[in-house]
């Protein structure tokens, strides 16, 4: 029996103990629920919640019912006494409506959560059917969940200037849809008023959080049917469970909690940076990386390529390396390897050149939209025969030669079509199959790879979805670099974490837009406190030639090597974490309100978090700021780990000093956590970084010159 399933074993066994002895010793129960109906004849659903307020599904209005369907654009809202029928644990309320249809609801009460089945009886249109739901809300009731981005809409209004919207979806709208490139979604959401809703389905959705009416959240689904559970119990609690009822979460290797280096375009140029002739037989621009990050002393695990790295136009072509770029890649790997450095790799969901011939030849496609001249040919991962083609001649290709990861790219609607006409080989439409096609995805190249590498391999798609957890982690997809994108990879890492998708990266510094030296180290402090810790691409330059002045940044070298440094004393403590939430749901990020759900502050200060359960941090995103303000929550003394003379006790807000070089670190008082003299740490490598490394004399030692 594989390791893997030798895992999931457990958390059933602990699962299943856990629920008898609840049983037993009276700290849970089956969810009560009445339904009744309202002066105009809506039903009113009220779902008992011992934790907080109750859960109530009522209508909106006169107009505007409770629960609801339509069809061809025409709502259909549920009134009348239903019939009652009572089935083992299921009761099934049966709606006869004036135009002959059948709406029947099944209600399905369990221990803590209570699932709901909507169906129409012998509906012919089921694919163009959408549900409706609206619930009661309360005044500065907190959401959070559904999506990594800040806001709907485009992606960069998550990082617009102004913007107010942080964790809280209090008065926003959401399409559950996937939307490139920051694109991590699920159909679930908490309340602060400890309970948590999730949509079983993969179909599109909208829910308005108190938007269009500030006492209603508002939801509608597409699809045959819907199904849907309401968890009841504190935040912390819900999330724990939706969390291994999508997982249980990937555990990715060791190494991979380490520091990571990428540039979005590898070129291999005569010259290093500093105009130094190279002799390095392996691309330039990877080597200069490696040997200069060797120089200055700042560790390194993990190393990717993005795309352009194989032949044709595009740079993807049969997954054949373009060797004038990647010259003797085999060699290269190896290379790395000797280095302790696991090389990774860039992937789309595409074949493209003598790939996508046969793709098309074969039938292994999806029709999808035209990007570039160049064909790009999107694989059907529902055909199991295309699915093994796919993963033999790609993904497990590459693992063959010593390629230990993959960035997962696209899948999130730059090429997908939703239409409701074309169906996958399995028989569901493009539209249902829309928000799906990320899961697959990772599934495939997963499996792929498995066969391979055993368990020593990461998989980090940028698109999420319901199950994708299982097979790999995230990164936080092509975020701009300026503040306010800072400040939204610190809402995003924090979303994922409620949603059950605890292994997130996020590109440090950014990927587009706007670079600034400030924002660079502050994220370098964000990132060593995140699940992955990647940096780059920083506009395709090593930090030794910065894209600001001054090129050569000895302040900016020394808060790389900073972090990278005290990522190394952590890898054991995040791996841990990973485990833990793989067995136990409970995420490697933390927004306080998860721990301490009962103190105020702790909904209220989004920019302070805890790193597993012994450390909190506060990141900074503003430019100019050199004292920061963050609470520091009760029941527990905090050592600042830049003073460990300093202690506090929580319960109370404090402000502290934050030089550009220094996020606010604190450590649980009674942890084992020790991250050693950070200013120390500081000043070594302000010392080491300011002796600039001679690429020639760093060639010589690889025995190049």
């Amino acid at each position: 029996m594989s390791k893997q399933n030798q895992s999931k074993r457990i958390i059933v066994l602990c699962t299943i103990i856990f629920l008898i002895v609840s049983i037993l010793f009276g700290n849970a129960e089956t969810v009560k629920y009445r339904l009744k109906i309202d002066k105009n004849g809506y039903p009113i659903i009220t779902i008992a919640n011992p934790y907080g307020k109750n859960v109530i599904i009522k209508a909106i209005s006169k107009e505007e019912g409770s629960i609801g369907f339509s069809q061809n654009g025409i709502i259909t809202w549920i009134k009348g006494k239903p019939e009652i029928e009572k089935l083992d644990d299921k009761t099934s309320y049966r709606w006869v409506l004036e135009n002959n249809k059948v709406f029947n609801m099944k209600v399905i009460p369990k221990i803590n959560e209570i699932i709901f089945q909507f169906k129409l009886l012998e509906n012919k249109n089921p694919e163009r059917t959408k549900w409706y739901l609206n619930f009661a809300a309360y005044n500065k009731e907190y959401f959070t969940g559904v999506m990594e981005r800040v806001v709907d809409g485009h992606q960069k209004l998550s990082w617009a200037d102004g913007i107010k919207t942080a964790l809280n979806l209090h008065g926003e709208k959401v399409e559950v849809k996937l939307k490139p490139t920051v694109s991590a979604y699920a159909p679930f959401f908490i309340s602060s008023r400890y309970y948590g809703f999730f949509a079983m389905t993969t179909w599109p959705g909208n829910i308005d959080f108190c938007n269009e009416n500030m006492k209603m959240v508002k939801m509608d689904f597409e699809g045959p049917e819907l199904n849907f559970k309401i968890y009841i119990g504190d935040p912390l609690s819900v999330v724990k469970r939706h969390a291994l009822e999508t997982g249980p979460s990937f555990v990715p290797p060791k190494w991979a909690f380490g520091p990571w280096r990428w540039r979005d375009e590898h070129k291999n140029l005569p010259k290093y940076y500093d105009s130094t002739e190279a002799k390095t037989p392996y691309n330039t621009q990877l080597v200069e990386d490696i040997l200069m990050m060797e120089a200055l002393d700042i560790p390194l695990t993990a190393y990717w390529v993005d795309r352009p790295w194989a032949k044709g136009p595009r740079g993807f072509d049969d997954y054949e390396w373009d060797t004038e770029r990647f010259p003797k890649p085999q060699e290269m790997i190896k290379w790395l390897e000797n280095k302790n450095i696991k090389f990774m790799l860039w992937i789309g969901p595409f074949v493209m050149g003598e790939m996508a011939e046969y793709a098309e030849k074969m039938g292994y496609h999806l029709e999808s939209k035209p990007r570039t001249k160049a064909k790009q040919v999107l694989i059907d991962f529902t055909n199991p025969d295309a699915r093994k083609w796919w993963g033999e001649n790609g993904p497990a290709k590459m693992a063959k030669m010593g390629v230990k990861g993959f960035k997962l790219d696209r899948a999130d609607g730059e090429k997908l079509m939703d239409n409701l006409d074309l169906k996958t080989y399995d028989g569901r439409t493009y539209r249902e199959n829309y928000n799906d096609y990320p899961v697959q995805y990772v599934r495939a190249t997963h499996e792929a790879v498995q066969d391979v590498l055993g368990n020593d391999f990461i998989l980090f798609p940028r698109a999420q979805f319901t199950g994708s957890a299982r097979h790999g982690g995230l990164w936080a997809g092509d975020t701009n670099g300026k503040p306010e994108g800072l400040r939204s990879v610190i809402i995003g890492v924090q979303r994922c974490a409620v949603m059950g998708y605890p292994i997130w990266g996020s590109d440090t510094g950014g990927y587009w837009g706007e670079f600034s030296r400030e924002t660079c180290m502050r994220w370098l402090g964000f990132s060593c406190f995140s699940p992955i810790m990647e940096v780059g691409p920083t506009y395709n330059k090593g930090l030794w030639d910065s894209p600001d002045e001054p090129h050569y940044d000895t302040e900016l070298l020394a808060t790389w090597r900073l972090y990278s440094k005290i990522r190394m004393k952590l890898i054991d403590y995040i791996h841990n974490l990973a485990k833990e939430a793989s067995e136990t749901g409970t995420p490697i990020v933390r927004p306080l309100f998860l721990i301490y759900p009962e103190q105020k502050e702790a909904w209220k200060d989004w920019q302070t978090y805890l790193f597993g359960p012994d450390i909190l941090v506060s990141i900074i995103w503003e430019t100019g700021k050199e004292k920061h303000r963050l609470y520091l929550p009760k029941g527990e003394e905090w050592i600042d780990a830049w003073d460990t003379s300093k202690v506090y006790n929580g319960g109370k807000y404090i402000e502290v000093e934050s030089p550009v070089y220094k996020i606010p670190i604190f450590i649980r008082k009674g942890s084992k956590i020790d991250l050693g003299d950070l200013n120390a740490l500081y000043k070594e490598s302000l010392k080491i970084v300011s002796n600039k490394p001679e690429l020639t004399e760093l060639e010589k030692k690889e025995g190049w010159r």
